[in-house]
C-alpha cells in the first residue's frame, strides 16, 4: 500500500464500559464483522489505518447485552466511539456457534508485555485457546496440545510427571503467565488444563521476555482470570482404562461494587493405563481474586495448588536388545507395591496493573513457587544380551523454590510523524532445586531371579519384603552430599522501543538486554555470566491483512565445566535470523503464517578426549527450518488448524580434541518432519443443528527427539503417524465432546527412544509405547 493511501486513512476508537459505569474487558469490538479488537484491561479499543466510509460497530460478551451502532468515518478523521453495555446475566455469548469462541488470537496475551497485535509482530506467535484444548479434550499439557502448533515435539520422560515440549532442535523454555518456571533441567510439573486459559508459544528468542536460555524459543501458559461476568461450567469425563475427570469453573462478583471478582477452578481425575501396575491421580485448587483499587489500579492474586500421586513413573520404559517393539506394547517392567511418587506444588502470583494514563501503563508480578516430592523411580542395574533384567528402584526426593519478581513499563509516544511503543523493565529471580536419587532397592538377584520380559507370567514376587527408603537425614543435605543441586539467580534490564513509520505501516524493533545470572549445576560451584543481547526486527504491511517481518536476536545459556586449555568457560550463545510472512483471512476468522529460520549455537562444551574430566567447545551447530501454520474457519461451521515443519539441525565447526562429533553429524533434539491437521465441521441449521464432526492426524517422520545415529539408521525410532476422530454436540448450555485416539490401534513410540551402550552386560534399545486405540466422553454444563 502506497504512504499516500496511509495519509488519507482515519482511525476509531474509545471506551467501553458496563452501564454501572465499570471498565469491560475480555471481549472484542468488530468493524463490519471483518476487523477485530481486542479491548485492553483500562478498557480501550482502537482501530486505525481505516478508510473513510461507512461502519457498523458491535460488541458482544457472556452478561452483556450486545451494542451496535452505524459510523461514518471521514479521511484523515479520529472517530470516538464509546460504549455503554447493559449487564444481563442471561445473555449467551453470540458467535458462530452458540456458546464458543474464535480459535483465532489476534493478540498476544498482557503477559507477554508487547501491545503489538500478532500480525504485526515480527516474530512467529502461536497461539492455542481454552476453545481448542475443550474440543480437543486436553486434560494435561502433556495430553496432545502440541499437535496445535508447526514444529513442536515432546521428550517423553517419566510418564506426564514433566512435558519436556521440543521446538527448532532444542528443549523451549516453560513460561507461567509471563514468569520463567524452569528450576530443573526436566521443567516444571505438567499443568492441568483446567486453570489454563491459552498456551502461546514464541518461535526463537524473545528479548522482551529473556535472553538466559535457549534460541529455540518459550511456551507460557496464561491462566484463567476473573471476568466480571457471573458464570460458571461444570464438566465430567470419563475414558479408557479407568479414567474419570470432574471440572469446576466459576468466574463471579463477590462486592456490590464489582470491584472485587473472583475465579475458582477445580479438577479432580484419576486414571489407569494400557500397562499392569500404573495409576495417576491428580487434583487441582485454583483461587483468583482481583480488585480495582481505582479507576487506574488493579490488583490480582492467584494461588494454584497441584497435587499429582502417580505410580512409578519409569513404568513406561522398557528395554531389549533385539530392537524396537520386540516385546508386548502393554509389557512393564514395573511391579506391584512400590513406593509411588507424591507431588505438591504450590505457586502464588501477584500482580498489580496502574494505568498513568490511556498512553502509559505500569505492571509489577512477583511470584513464588514451591514444588515437594517424595517417591521411586524405577531404572534397570542391567540389561543382559538374552534379554534378561535385573531391576531396581531409586529414591527420588526432590524440593524446589523459586522467588520471581519483574516490573515493566509499557508506553506509546509519537516525534513527529513517527510512532513509538515503547517497552522498559525489570526481571529478577532465585531459584534453588534440591534433589536425592542416590539410594537404590534392587528387585531380581543374579542367577535364576533375573526379570524375564519374554515371560511375563513368571511369578515375580520378591524374596524378601520391600523397604522404604531411610528420609532421616534433611533433603538438603542428601542433595548437597549427593550432588543433586540446581541453583540460579539472575537480574535482567531491557529496554524496547517499536518505531512506526507512515502511519505504521512499517515497524522498527529495536532492543536490548543486559543479564546477570549466577548458575551452578549438579553440585558444581556457581558460574557468573553478563551479557548483552540486542534484538532487531522490521515488519511491513503490505495491507492491512498482510504483513512480512525480519528478525535478528540473540540469547545466551550459561554452563558449568573446566576447558583443559584454562581458558574461561564462555556461556552457550545462540543467533536467530528469521524472516516470514503472515496474513489473516475472512475477516480475520482465518490466520495463515510461513517463516523460515536460521540458529547458530557457539561455545557449548563437551568432554575433552585426552583429559574426560576436562572439557573442550565442540566448534559450532545450526538449525534451520520453514513452518507453516493455518488456523481459523474456513467456511461458516468448518474450523482447520494444519501445520508443518522441516527442521534440519547439524554441527558445523568441529575444534581441535574433539571426539565422538564430526562436521555434518545431525543433532539430537528434532524430528525433521513434523505435521499435523486437525478439522472440526458443525452443522449450523436442520435437525441435527450443534452436531459436530471431527478428524485428525499427527505425524513426526525422520525423527530425532532425543537421538538420532547418521551411521546405523536401525538404532533411529519409526515414523509416527497417529488417526484421531470424534463427536460433538451443543444446544444452549450443554456440550458433549467423544473423541478417540490412535483410530487405527497401531503401535507408536513416543519421541524419547533411544539406543545406548549404558548398560555393561549389553547395547540396548529403549523405548516407550503410546497409547493403543482409546476415547474419552465429557460431558459439560454451563450457567
Amino acid at each position: 500500500m502506497c504512504v499516500a493511501a496511509y495519509a488519507q486513512n482515519g482511525s476509531i476508537g474509545g471506551t467501553v464500559k458496563t452501564s454501572d459505569q465499570y471498565y469491560a474487558t475480555d471481549l472484542t469490538v468488530s468493524l463490519n464483522d471483518s476487523l477485530h479488537a481486542k479491548v485492553s484491561n483500562n478498557g480501550t479499543y482502537l482501530f486505525k489505518n481505516l478508510a473513510p466510509g461507512k461502519y457498523i460497530i458491535t460488541t458482544t460478551h457472556v452478561g452483556l447485552q450486545s451494542e451496535s451502532d452505524t459510523l461514518f468515518l471521514k479521511a484523515g478523521e479520529a472517530l470516538q466511539f464509546d460504549f455503554n453495555l447493559a449487564v444481563d446475566n442471561h445473555t449467551l455469548q453470540e458467535v458462530v456457534v452458540e456458546g464458543f469462541k474464535p480459535i483465532v488470537e489476534p493478540n498476544v496475551s498482557s503477559s507477554l508485555r508487547v501491545e503489538t497485535p500478532v500480525l504485526e509482530l515480527p516474530q512467529n506467535v502461536q497461539i492455542v485457546n481454552a476453545e481448542v484444548l475443550a474440543k480437543q479434550q486436553v486434560f494435561n499439557l502433556a495430553d496432545g496440545l502440541i499437535r496445535n502448533v508447526s514444529g513442536v515435539s515432546r521428550l517423553a520422560h517419566w510418564n506426564d510427571l514433566y512435558v519436556n515440549i521440543h521446538m527448532r532442535g532444542s528443549q523451549i523454555q516453560a513460561f507461567r503467565n509471563g514468569m520463567n518456571i524452569v528450576s530443573s533441567f526436566w521443567s516444571p510439573l505438567s499443568e492441568d488444563m483446567a486453570v489454563v486459559d491459552r498456551v502461546e508459544f514464541v518461535k526463537g528468542p524473545a528479548g522482551f521476555m529473556m535472553s538466559s536460555g535457549d534460541p529455540a524459543g518459550i511456551y507460557n501458559v496464561v491462566t484463567k482470570k476473573p471476568t466480571g461476568i457471573e458464570k460458571g461450567e461444570v464438566t465430567f469425563a470419563l475414558g479408557s482404562f479407568s479414567s474419570y475427570r470432574s471440572t469446576l469453573d466459576l468466574d463471579g462478583i463477590l462486592s456490590k461494587d464489582r470491584k472485587l471478582l473472583y475465579r475458582l477452578n477445580i479438577a479432580a481425575d484419576t486414571k489407569g493405563s494400557f500397562r499392569p501396575f500404573e495409576d495417576n491421580k491428580r487434583l487441582v485448587l485454583a483461587p483468583v481474586l482481583s480488585y480495582q483499587l481505582d479507576d487506574k489500579t488493579k490488583a490480582t492474586f492467584e494461588y494454584t495448588y497441584q497435587k499429582a500421586k502417580m505410580s512409578d513413573i519409569g513404568s513406561s520404559y522398557v528395554m531389549s536388545p533385539f530392537g524396537y517393539k520386540t516385546l508386548p506394547r502393554d509389557m512393564t517392567f514395573s511391579s506391584e507395591g512400590l513406593e509411588p511418587l507424591d507431588v505438591n506444588e504450590h505457586s502464588t502470583f501477584l500482580t498489580v496493573e496502574h494505568q498513568f494514563s490511556k498512553n502509559w501503563k505500569l505492571t509489577a508480578q512477583g511470584a513464588y513457587f514451591y514444588y515437594d516430592q517424595i517417591g521411586a523411580s524405577s531404572w534397570p542395574q542391567d540389561v543382559y544380551a538374552n534379554g534378561q533384567v535385573i531391576r531396581k528402584s531409586d529414591i527420588w526426593d526432590a524440593q524446589s523454590t523459586m522467588t520471581m519478581g519483574q516490573l515493566f513499563i509499557n508506553g506509546n509516544v509519537s516525534t513527529g510523524t513517527v510512532q513509538h511503543k515503547i517497552l522498559a523493565g525489570l526481571d529478577m529471580g532465585d531459584k534453588k532445586y534440591y534433589a536425592d536419587w542416590n539410594t537404590s532397592f534392587v528387585l531380581d538377584s543374579v542367577g535364576g531371579g533375573e526379570f524375564d520380559p519374554l515371560d511375563p507370567n513368571r511369578d515375580y514376587t520378591f524374596d524378601f519384603p520391600y523397604q522404604p527408603f531411610d528420609r532421616s537425614i534433611p533433603i538438603k543435605t542428601r542433595a548437597a552430599e549427593g550432588g543433586g543441586t540446581i541453583a540460579s539467580h539472575y537480574t535482567s534490564v531491557y529496554l524496547q522501543d517499536e518505531l512506526g513509520f507512515f502511519e505504521n505501516a512499517l515497524r522498527l524493533t529495536l532492543a536490548a538486554r543486559f543479564t546477570n545470572m549466577s548458575q551452578a549445576s549438579w553440585g558444581s560451584s556457581p558460574i557468573e555470566s553478563k551479557k548483552v543481547t540486542p534484538r532487531v526486527g522490521l515488519s511491513y504491511s503490505i495491507d492491512k491483512r498482510t504483513s512480512v517481518y525480519g528478525l535478528y536476536d540473540q540469547s545466551f545459556l550459561p554452563q558449568n565445566g573446566f576447558l583443559f586449555n584454562g581458558a574461561e568457560v564462555k556461556p552457550i550463545t545462540g543467533d536467530i535470523t528469521e524472516f516470514g510472512l503472515k496474513r489473516d483471512w475472512f475477516g480475520g476468522r482465518l490466520n495463515t503464517s510461513i517463516s523460515a529460520y536460521q540458529i547458530l549455537k557457539n561455545n557449548e562444551i563437551t568432554s575433552y578426549g585426552p583429559k574426560p574430566d576436562m572439557s573442550v567447545e565442540i566448534g559450532q551447530k545450526k538449525v534451520k527450518g520453514i513452518e507453516f501454520d493455518l488456523r481459523g474457519q474456513i467456511l461458516p461451521g468448518f474450523n482447520a488448524i494444519a501445520n508443518y515443519a522441516y527442521t534440519d539441525g547439524k554441527i558445523t565447526k568441529i575444534n581441535e580434541g574433539v571426539e565422538d562429533f564430526y562436521v555434518g553429524q545431525r543433532l539430537d533434539g528434532a524430528d525433521k518432519h513434523i505435521a499435523n491437521l486437525w478439522l472440526d465441521y458443525t452443522l449450523l441449521k436442520g435437525s441435527l443443528q450443534g452436531l459436530s464432526l471431527r478428524a485428525g492426524v499427527t505425524t513426526y517422520i525422520d525423527r530425532a527427539t532425543q537421538f538420532y545415529s547418521n551411521e546405523h539408521p536401525e538404532w533411529n525410532i519409526e515414523d509416527y503417524w497417529r488417526f484421531d476422530a470424534g463427536l460433538g454436540y451443543h444446544h444452549d448450555r450443554f456440550t458433549a465432546t467423544l473423541n478417540v485416539q490412535n483410530l487405527l490401534d497401531r503401535y507408536l513410540l513416543l519421541g524419547g527412544s533411544y539406543y545406548t551402550d549404558y548398560f555393561a552386560s549389553s547395547e540396548v534399545y529403549s523405548w516407550q509405547a503410546d497409547l493403543p486405540r482409546n476415547f474419552r466422553l465429557s460431558f459439560s454444563y454451563r450457567f
